[in-house]
């Protein structure tokens, strides 16, 4: 059994549970008890097992003395109080000991897994290689079909039955099912309703995309397959008859719980994505991805807590002086020309899987589901994630125009008066708060949907949200995974969310129908049963939409953070079913029955081990074989248990807020959470090379299809420091999510409590803060078409080889270049300016200069002292922007001005979404086109969303045309006083201003043209 020593739970990693010195005593009394509960378990769990029998001797031993010495022995007077008093100081002192000497580890040392009895198959040397015993399959019965073919694969040998059962018939399906995607499946030919959640992912939990147009569609993308020696299949890009896939020189291996298949993969290859873990960007050719959603804080190449089957392989190629083109394997001539292509692949299974990536192929295991297999042809990197969104998993929500300020949260904030404190020293400081966020310090006793009647009372909180939402300021609640299990017929346990969850059928339960029962922060939880609702009819929706929605009565919230949703669990197994025991939960049919007890599967210890960060896969999480109410297993699925939780979390908010667009942040994520959730990058480290992943686990996330994504800003675990504050608190300031959220145990973060954070906060936040109509316009793209908000440089330039591995930059939209300091103790920081060599312009966003003298793919030295992070705006680009305030309402209601960055050739263009910023089906909206060429600048508005009455304020030009001098400025047919506008030749930058008296009515109530001679 794993041990739980280094498993603790992930909301408080490890390395954050040092006691570092008094801040350990700081805690409540609840919490004490709590932390000392969890540290001796840790430490009990690194006890031998001839160990842990001596100490429960020695336990079991002394109390067995005591009660007969206090029955037995004839005492003198007093010896009682003393032997007593003795005893009580000698438990104090053990307390003491474990709570202040025995850290789990340092604050900047991340934790080491401790899973010994569990050995990955990856590092058994024992382990049977699949391709050397098992068959493969032949094909027969072939037919046509309009849009592809069908087959029949039959086992072509003897079962090897190396990791499962072999399935002797299985069906394959191809289907070109639009111009950009082919679908290839194979699933068992014989699937019955007894095993059918073994196999088959449900449309209802995650779509299943279908043939478009009812056409066979013209497409780049070619199928076919060979018999000798075994079946295989190629996929082909037709127009460079390059090889996307192949499984030619390996067998597919399919068994019950363990399906292996393969393909070679060309020199250096560049693949992105696969996850969700801590890596740099491109995932290189020596790793291994785990793909089991586990409560894991931020561990490189850990699997942690979301599960995104997907990658983008792009290959380049060099482009000769004929035209013909050759495969790159690592192209260094930045003289040279090349030319990308890009595809991606999506495996639509829900179940445990592992990814090998090796120097010259891929090979793809699961422990179940089917080979459900997406290829989208691009040629784009920007093509492709359109694609994977809009075809496969749906958009992302679009999100209300205040959760793009800036939020602030803490573990530890231990009262209503503490969180007025931290609202009012923003306020004091003049930084901008948008959001003020609650922990788990704001609930009874730790259970969701219950105030702490003493520290965070319902009364008061009322009176703070009031002033709080008066100021247009928001709040957030966290809520937990687990539900509480309170003592049975214990009137004061008593804790109504979970009687009215029993009435429902709401929970998880055992195999045998009794509440399956683990362990979180409250004490014994219990867990819903979403599958259960979906496929069973019972109702756990239900009853969390009304939770949620009772909650609000008492606590006006504006949307919710969810945590712990992998499903994390403290103990393993259903520790609590014993303690907390009531009973069947419902009378079984004999049908589910017969599911429950005929499934011949290992569920608990499959024959093949994956590489998982806990071990077990019962560590740290719900065990496989609970069951849900419809009589399927967690084994089959595990990995979109919290993807539902977040859904049943998006309907709550809809009750809540039937018009408004709910505003979730959640844990544990699924391919196609972003349709209603953002992310954050969970627990990671105050340490500097967190800084940096920080920008490569949200490039990913980028290609998942979660925009919203923000980390915890200045790092969750251990202490940071004022020049990692300082510099994190400037490059989270152009992410997304932008919040800064710290654990208990560490130092206070907030960033007014340095003076250098102060400024730098301010200055980041002020650009941000005015480039807020950009990012809202950019995240509405994110959402309407499945663009990406953050993006890696090498999508927007694709034909720049060197970009491959640019994880360090990053563009916001398609306009803002943004260039941190990563490393501490820098005042400059190396950065590539993309386009370069192909004459992109560039232009430094603080004193409006181009950057000159800069080659392709050239390494350029940038000053940037501590406070300052380099930003840079790409010419041919038009960006909206607002005036800067304290929060979004403020920015919303200020002038417009518009930064116009003209290209090589003297054009730019842009656009600006416009709409109430806050409905989920907004009934008016418009779209302002915003189009530069040469000597003009023109706004063409459609639509009809007409209540922004801002006017516009001004606006600035840069790279007027060389050689000429500006003498007229005309607004429409008015000439501009030569006052209201200023030129400077030097900088060729033209600036007019005044131009609010000629838009009172509004910027874009009319259309306009703005030129200059």
């Amino acid at each position: 059994m794993t041990s739980s020593a280094v498993t603790m739970p992930t909301h408080l990693p490890e390395s954050s549970m040092e006691g570092t010195g008094p801040s350990a005593w700081l805690l409540l009394p609840e919490q004490i008890i709590g932390l000392f509960y969890i540290r001796l378990d840790a430490w009990y769990e690194t006890l031998t097992p001839l160990s842990k029998t001596v100490f429960i001797s020695s336990i079991l031993g002394s109390s067995a003395l005591v009660l007969y010495g206090s029955l037995h022995v004839k005492r003198r007077r007093g010896e009682t109080v003393r032997v007593t008093a003795l005893l009580a100081i000698m438990l104090l002192t053990l307390a003491g000991f474990i709570l202040w000497l025995l850290p789990l580890s340092s604050p900047t040392t991340l934790r080491e897994r401790v899973d010994g009895t569990i050995i990955p198959n990856l590092s058994d040397i024992e382990a049977v290689d699949a391709q050397d015993v098992c068959p493969g399959y032949k094909a027969s019965n072939v037919a046509e079909t309009p849009f592809g073919l069908t087959a029949d694969l039959i086992l072509a040998g003897d079962s090897c039955n190396v990791y499962g059962t072999d399935i002797e018939a299985l069906s394959l399906i191809v289907e070109y099912q639009a111009a950009d995607r082919l679908h290839i499946e194979i699933l068992p030919k014989y699937i019955g309703q007894g095993n059918q959640s073994w196999f088959i992912l449900p449309d209802a939990l995650v779509r299943k995309p279908r043939v478009e147009d009812n056409a066979r569609p013209q497409t780049d993308l070619d199928f076919s397959w060979n018999n000798e020696p075994t079946f295989s299949f190629k996929v082909t890009r037709k127009s460079t008859g390059d090889v996307l896939f192949t499984t030619e020189g390996s067998e597919i291996v399919y068994e019950d719980q363990f399906i292996e298949f393969g393909s070679s993969l060309p020199e250096n290859y560049n693949l992105y994505g696969l996850g969700e873990t801590i890596h740099g960007l491109r995932l290189g050719n020596n790793l291994t991805r785990t793909l089991y959603n586990a409560d894991v804080g931020d561990i490189i190449d850990a699997n942690l807590y979301g599960f995104h089957p997907i990658y983008l392989d792009t290959r380049y190629f060099e482009i000769d002086q004929n035209g013909e083109m050759a495969y790159a394997a690592r192209p260094a001539d930045k003289s040279a020309q090349y030319k990308s292509f890009t595809h991606g692949l999506f495996h639509r299974n829900a179940h445990i899987q592992e990814v090998m990536l090796r120097e010259s192929k891929i090979t793809w295991r699961a422990l179940g589901g089917t080979i459900d297999l997406y290829f989208f042809d691009g040629p784009t990197q920007e093509q492709v994630i359109k694609s994977y969104q809009t075809s496969a998993v749906g958009l992302p929500g679009m999100q209300q125009y205040w959760t793009f300020g800036y939020h602030h949260c803490r573990w530890g904030y231990q009262n209503w008066s503490v969180v007025q404190d931290i609202v009012d020293n923003f306020a004091k400081n003049e930084i901008p708060l948008e959001t003020i966020w609650n922990d788990i310090d704001y609930m009874k006793a730790y259970r969701d949907f219950e105030n702490d009647p003493d520290r965070y009372p319902y009364d008061k909180g009322a009176q703070f949200l009031a002033e709080l939402h008066e100021k247009n300021q928001h709040y957030i609640p966290i809520i937990d995974a687990g539900i509480y299990v309170p003592i049975p017929g214990n009137e004061s346990d008593a804790y109504p969310p979970f009687e009215r969850g029993l009435v429902q059928n709401a929970f998880v339960l055992n195999p045998d129908g009794t509440l399956y029962i683990g362990e979180v922060w409250p004490g014994y939880c219990v867990w819903a049963d979403w599958i259960g609702a979906l496929l069973g009819g019972t109702g756990a929706n239900e009853w969390w939409i009304s939770e949620v929605t009772e909650y609000h009565k008492n606590i006006p919230f504006d949307g919710i953070w969810i945590d712990m949703s992998e499903v994390s669990s403290f103990c393993s197994g259903s520790c609590g079913s014993a303690v907390r025991d009531y009973g069947k939960m419902r009378s079984l049919s004999s049908g589910t029955a017969d599911l429950r007890t005929a499934d011949p599967r290992n569920l608990d210890s499959p024959p093949y081990a994956i590489n998982n960060y806990h071990g077990e896969l019962a560590g740290h999480t719900l065990s496989p074989n609970a069951t849900h109410n419809d009589g399927t297993v967690q084994y089959d699925f595990h990995n979109v248990w919290g993807h539902q939780l977040l859904n049943a979390t998006y309907h709550a908010l809809l009750n809540v807020f039937p018009t408004k667009r709910p505003f979730i942040i959640g844990r544990s994520t699924f391919a196609g959470s972003g349709k209603v959730a953002g992310h954050w990058g969970g627990d990671n480290y105050s340490i500097w090379s967190y800084l940096y992943f920080a920008i490569p686990q949200a490039l990913s996330f980028s290609i998942y299809g979660i925009p919203m994504f923000g980390v915890d800003t200045c790092g969750f675990a251990g202490d940071t420091n004022e020049e990692l504050c300082n510099r994190w608190m400037q490059l989270s300031a152009f992410f997304p999510f932008y919040r800064n959220h710290n654990e208990i145990n560490a130092i206070s973060q907030e960033p007014y409590l340095w003076p250098s954070v102060v400024e730098a906060s301010k200055k980041a936040m002020a650009i941000r803060y005015a480039l807020l109509p950009y990012i809202y316009t950019t995240f509405y793209l994110s959402h309407s078409t499945g663009s990406t908000t953050m993006r890696a440089l090498a999508w927007e330039f694709p034909d720049e080889p060197w970009l491959a591995d640019a994880g360090r930059q990053f563009l916001l939209g398609d306009a803002i270049l943004v260039t941190p300091v990563l490393e501490e103790g820098a005042t400059s920081v190396d950065g590539v300016f993309p386009g370069a060599g192909s004459g992109t312009v560039w232009y430094d966003w603080y004193n409006q200069t181009r950057v000159t003298g800069v080659g392709a793919g050239q390494n350029v030295t940038i000053e940037a002292p501590l406070g300052h992070i380099p930003l840079y705006l790409r010419g041919g680009r038009v960006v909206p922007m607002h005036e800067p305030g304290l929060t979004t309402a403020a920015v919303r209601a200020s002038p417009w001005s518009l930064l116009v960055a003209l290209d090589a050739e003297g054009e730019a263009s842009g656009g600006l979404y416009l709409d109430d910023g806050e409905s989920v089906d907004p009934g008016a909206t418009s779209w302002v086109d915003l189009s530069a060429s040469k000597s003009s600048l023109t706004a063409t508005r459609s639509g009809t969303y007409d209540e922004d009455r801002n006017p516009l304020a001004y606006v600035t030009i840069l790279g007027v045309e060389d050689e000429k001098e500006v003498s007229e400025v005309r607004f429409g047919e008015t000439k501009l006083e030569a006052s209201s506008w200023k030129f400077d030749s030097a900088l060729r930058v033209l600036r007019v201003d005044g131009l609010d008296g000629l838009t009172e009515d509004g910027a874009w109530t009319a259309d306009w043209t703005l030129s200059w001679s």
